[in-house]
């Protein structure tokens, strides 16, 4: 079936929550003991937060989840996670639904949605950053621990956290020209660049190469927490032809923030 046949919409029952559970553990393999459970998935609709679901025919091959949070008294959401069947990747459906969200969100007056991403990943930073136009800066250190998901390979889990803010003219621009134009915008000055090799995912993978992943991990771990306390943001990122890829940093001349004190929290 095309990508165009996949129907995203809000999940609807329990058996449909069930299935989010279901292919969260398909696609990270977690542990059950870090599985989030069918509960949270339930809270999480009657609370005010979104459960979105991709369905080919009847079988969901996608969801996403988000919660409710507050900063300084304005109301967000939390996009806790995002999971994509492994036969369905880099078909767009990630990006659908994320577009999903924010259209929801809109619609009850939010305009800020975060998340938290791996650094090391280079698809999902490419998607976050160029496909959807959020930005980041903040890092987390180690903030779930040591998880038992094979794609941390057995490194701590560092985050960037993402800011999506939904009616800037950053975001609005990239939606309607399917391009972000940062290094084209003369008010971009970019002030660093942080590279994330190729052969991060096989590093990762095999133990006698794992330390090669984790200096990377270190390196740009340094280098991100130093940009950030400078005032910089991640604003662009690029892909070369060898599936190398690169966060580029500079200061945004948008001022969107709740509280400018809680942007380094």
């Amino acid at each position: 079936m095309s990508p165009d046949a996949v129907v995203i919409r809000r999940c609807q029952g329990l058996d449909e929550l069930r299935a989010c559970v279901a292919l969260q553990k398909d696609v990270w393999n977690f542990s059950d003991a870090e599985l989030v459970p069918l509960r949270l998935f339930v809270v999480a609709e009657k609370v005010g937060g979104q459960v979105m679901g991709a369905f080919e025919g009847s079988e969901m091959v996608g969801f996403a989840l988000s919660v409710p949070g507050t900063r300084s008294g304005h109301i967000y959401l939390h996009s806790h996670m995002l999971a994509v069947r492994k036969d369905h990747r880099n078909s767009g459906l990630g990006r659908r639904l994320k577009l999903l969200q924010r259209e929801e969100a809109l619609a009850r007056g939010i305009e800020l949605i975060e998340w938290t991403f791996d650094p090391l990943e280079i698809k999902n930073a490419y998607l976050n950053i160029e496909k959807l136009g959020a930005i980041a800066r903040r890092y987390n250190i180690n903030q779930y621990g040591i998880t038992s998901s094979p794609l941390q390979g057995g490194l701590p889990s560092d985050r960037l956290i993402a800011e999506w803010w939904l009616k800037s003219k950053r975001v609005e621009t990239l939606l309607a020209t399917g391009s972000l134009a940062t290094r084209k915008n003369p008010a971009f000055n970019q002030q660093a660049a942080i590279a994330v090799p190729a052969q991060i995912y096989e590093w990762k993978a095999a133990a006698e190469t794992r330390s090669q992943a984790q200096q990377v991990q270190e390196r740009n771990r340094e280098q991100f927490l130093h940009a950030f306390d400078n005032g910089f943001a991640v604003l662009g990122y690029e892909r070369d032809a060898a599936g190398d890829g690169k966060f580029l940093l500079g200061r945004w001349d948008e001022k969107w923030s709740y509280a400018s004190e809680e942007i380094t929290t």
